[in-house]
């Protein structure tokens, strides 16, 4: 499948993915900004491995700044529209949305490589034509390679709360984030964010009300929106459930 970037990129071979983590090169920034991602190594198994390896030109989209992505080629499907979801961990979620609604495509970038080999063998084994990966930083993807107005939603599910107040400046979902993910949504794309830590909720709730192009569509009670039913219940979230966390999801629309 041969379809990602305008120019033609090179093929991607599995062993050119960045490590976890690995900086930025300087010659895609010359701003401080805010990292889209923790770095989150983990042990990736040798089916993992083997998906990484098998589907990985055929899935997988570098984050290196190189030119802007051609969505419809990427996906094979012209005018279909694409939701960038940011941070799907190991992709179990993100299959199971994509299989319940493939007449949407999704574009799920995170740095965790046992992830990505994870979703690869997802999308092998539930046929999945409308996921594709990116490995690398969001920021960069969203600023360099995704045109204005190109996308019909953003996902933003469980991301790292950062939870001491001297780390808070790490969080995603800030003022200049959302001003640059706002810039690459299309009019009537749907924001939504979900976190099981309360004070983020908060964050995220100022944050978006304060945008001038989004609206709220639960704007009644505390501003919050009732879990829709076809996001699934993540691991994270499990996890925080266990904890006695309480669950908020929030839905904003591109006016």
């Amino acid at each position: 499948m041969t379809r990602h970037l305008l120019p033609p990129a090179a093929p991607v071979r599995p062993e050119d993915i960045p490590s976890l983590g690995a900086p930025v090169p300087a010659s895609l920034h010359s701003e401080h900004r805010i990292r889209s991602f923790h770095p989150r190594k983990g042990r990736m198994s040798d089916a993992q491995r083997a998906a990484l390896a098998r589907l990985w030109e055929a899935y997988g989209v570098r984050v290196d700044g190189e030119g802007l992505l051609d969505l419809d080629r990427l996906f094979g499907s012209p005018g279909l529209p694409v939701v960038l979801e940011i941070g799907f961990g190991m992709g179990d979620a993100t299959a199971a949305m994509a299989a319940a609604d493939r007449s949407t495509g999704i574009l799920a970038v995170d740095v965790h490589t046992p992830g990505h080999g994870n979703l690869l063998r997802r999308i092998e084994a539930d046929a999945l034509d409308n996921v594709r990966l990116a490995e690398g930083d969001a920021v960069v993807l969203l600023r360099d390679q995704l045109a204005p107005e190109s996308l019909a939603g953003l996902r933003i599910f469980f991301p790292d709360p950062w939870p001491k107040a001297r780390h808070h400046k790490r969080r995603l979902v800030q003022p200049a984030f959302l001003a640059l993910a706002v810039s690459r949504l299309r009019p009537g794309a749907v924001v939504h964010c979900a976190t099981d830590w309360e004070p983020y909720a908060e964050q995220m709730l100022e944050v978006l009300s304060a945008a001038p192009e989004l609206e709220n569509l639960h704007p009644g009670g505390n501003g919050y929106a009732p879990r829709p039913e076809w996001r699934p219940v993540t691991k994270f979230e499990r996890q925080g459930i266990d904890k006695g966390h309480v669950v908020q999801d929030l839905l904003f629309r591109r006016r």
